[in-house]
């Protein structure tokens, strides 16, 4: 089964995508258009993407003095994606937009996630035009996100610090008023105009050539009275910091904002893309005689955060599809070499007989476990990924029930739909490097690119560690718990449902019985109401929510391939049901030991002595 009837299957025959034609912001859209958005987007992947991912890999960027270099075929692939009109596919047909649900968008972007990962940053150009027309005044909407929409310019997300990591409450990046003896800065057309200073660390597509003009969003915090600026993250405000300098219509003006590479960072993975070390306002191209980069204020001081957690949130989802994607490229790989490599003999009841030809490997049991598990984890996180693609659409076009509804279950969903693929698929690009044997070490063959390329998605847009916290000591917790109540009763409806099916009894008690788990350790991390005792498992918690979160997502799948074929006849219908059970049988269980350190709020790691470490 290939890629493309996979992603059918769940848009069509899973999750009903085709329904989303009946609302007026899609009414123009058939699945005959759906299918042509995916036809276009396969083909650039195939002919753009997939023949350079090697060559993004070995070329890393690099700096010449004055620009950053990319491969011809990193600015080729970018042309091609800009002019598909992926870049602003979700967006009104007034601003040259296709009006796509996010659905078929996340769908048709898989392509190029499959086909190389690091090659454009169209990622974070599209949140960072995504976010600037939720909070942007509309002439940063014209000036600067319709641009970027256009691929004219692209995007960046400024808020790590050499000092301060993840920890935003500790940036140290200033901004003042760009004032001399008027208040002219406040009347600025493209926002108030400030002076940034500082450093920032991590900024991946920072620097390049790939467009006109780069669009940097920067978290700064504005000093108080007394000139110092304000602990924690209340003073944090959000700022659009350009490359070169704009004027109102969008024309570049000629002159260079004053912000400067200051290195680029060499990478595990990811190697296509530049990530950098970016100084602003160090003096290096001074603007109107002086030091600071100009940035406008988007919105109010003191919101940046809330505003950037827009981005951040849409950039969580599509690190869950990149490292989905990298789990199933290397799938797809060691199920192709495991078809074609011949290896060993099976064992008989005289043992092996020598005078037999070798068998392929997939003959052999283990390989075949490896291969159901890569398939159980990259299948099941791509099925999590679109399922919160269509929650993404039912808060925007839905009923205004269904769409509180779908608000709340992203909120819970979106610390899972973010790390359970990191985690997982990264796992199976592990098996794909075992199955492939000695040569899997090496660079004879693509899989060793794939884990280093997924070994990144743990840690970017909020680290593991960082989500787990999210999980459970916000998400599970917010409003009185109701978007865990929500999403239990969701699940229960699957298993009820499941119940009426012979094949689905047994998965069905087994996902009634993980639910109950997750509640009482929910139940059980906070009964002391002591964060410090919550939190300490936080990450096994994570795991165990998420592999119930898989579970119920598998047994959903499971009730739409009977629905669809219900006696098997397809091999892509027998396929989804045996890593629906393999993943009951192999992977659920596995919750029961993360949860017992969670519910007793095991301590054995946070009150070991430093020295003893």
């Amino acid at each position: 089964m290939n890629h493309r009837q996979t992603l059918e299957f769940l848009l069509y025959d899973w999750l009903q995508a085709e329904s989303l034609s009946a609302r007026s912001r899609f009414a123009e859209h058939t699945r005959a258009t759906f299918d042509a958005v995916l036809d276009t987007c396969e083909r650039i992947a195939r002919e753009k993407y997939a023949p350079f991912n090697r060559l993004v890999d070995t070329e890393e960027p690099r700096f010449d003095g004055e620009k950053v270099i990319l491969p011809q075929a990193t600015h080729e692939a970018y042309r091609a994606y800009a002019e598909s009109g992926m870049l602003s596919a979700a967006q009104d047909y007034d601003i040259g937009g296709m009006q796509l649900p996010y659905t078929v968008e996340a769908a048709a972007n898989s392509f190029f996630a499959l086909a190389s990962i690091s090659i454009n940053p169209a990622l974070l150009t599209v949140g960072n035009a995504n976010l600037l027309m939720a909070h942007g005044s509309p002439l940063q909407q014209k000036v600067f996100a319709h641009n970027e929409f256009s691929g004219r310019f692209s995007g960046t997300m400024c808020l790590s610090e050499p000092q301060a990591g993840s920890s935003l409450s500790d940036i140290a990046t200033r901004a003042v008023p760009d004032a001399q003896d008027d208040a002219s800065w406040e009347q600025d057309p493209l926002g108030p105009r400030y002076r940034l200073t500082g450093h920032k660390m991590w900024i991946s597509a920072g620097e390049h050539e790939l467009s006109e003009n780069i669009i940097h969003l920067v978290l700064a915090k504005i000093p108080g009275p007394d000139g110092k600026l304000v602990p924690g993250t209340k003073g944090i405000s959000l700022f659009i910091v350009p490359k070169k300098l704009v004027d109102t219509e969008g024309r570049l003006t000629g002159e260079r904002n004053d912000v400067a590479l200051a290195g680029l960072n060499h990478k595990l993975g990811w190697r296509g893309t530049s990530n950098t070390l970016l100084n602003f306002g160090e003096g290096k191209y001074p603007v109107a005689g002086r030091a600071g980069a100009i940035g406008y204020r988007v919105g109010e001081p003191g919101r940046g955060l809330s505003y950037m957690f827009h981005m951040m949130n849409e950039a969580r989802i599509a690190i869950g599809m990149a490292a989905t994607m990298l789990g199933l490229a290397g799938y797809y790989a060691s199920l192709d070499y495991a078809q074609n490599r011949p290896q060993g003999r099976p064992v008989g009841e005289g043992g092996k007989d020598a005078a037999k030809p070798p068998v392929r490997i997939i003959e052999h049991a283990d390989v075949r476990r490896m291969l159901l598990a890569q398939k159980a984890y990259g299948e099941g996180a791509l099925a999590l990924n679109l399922l919160c693609a269509r929650l993404v659409d039912e808060r925007y076009t839905g009923t205004p029930e269904s769409a509180e509804e779908a608000r709340l279950l992203l909120e819970v969903l979106t610390p899972i739909a973010k790390s359970w693929p990191s985690e997982n698929c990264l796992e199976a690009n592990s098996l794909a490097i075992q199955v492939h044997g000695g040569y899997g070490y090496t660079r004879d063959f693509p899989v060793e690119q794939y884990w280093r390329d997924n070994r990144l998605n743990m840690i970017h847009e909020g680290t593991h560690g960082i989500q787990a916290m999210d999980l459970l000591g916000r998400k599970v917790l917010m409003e009185g718990g109701r978007g865990l109540t929500l999403l239990a009763e969701r699940m229960r409806a699957s298993a009820a449902r499941a119940q009426a099916e012979p094949a689905l009894r047994e998965p069905a008690q087994a996902l009634t019985l993980a639910l109950a788990q997750i509640g009482q350790a929910t139940q059980e991390a906070w009964a002391t109401g002591q964060p410090s005792e919550a939190l300490a498992n936080a990450v096994p918690y994570m795991q165990a929510f998420g592999h119930t979160v898989l579970a119920w997502v598998w047994l959903d799948v499971a009730l739409a391939t009977l629905r669809a074929d219900a006696t098997l006849s397809k091999a892509q219908s027998a396929g989804r049901m045996g890593a629906m059970q393999y993943f009951y049988r192999y992977e659920l269980p596995k919750i029961g030991a993360w949860l017992q350190v969670v519910r007793t709020r095991d301590m054995t790691c946070a009150n070991l002595p430093e020295e003893a470490f």
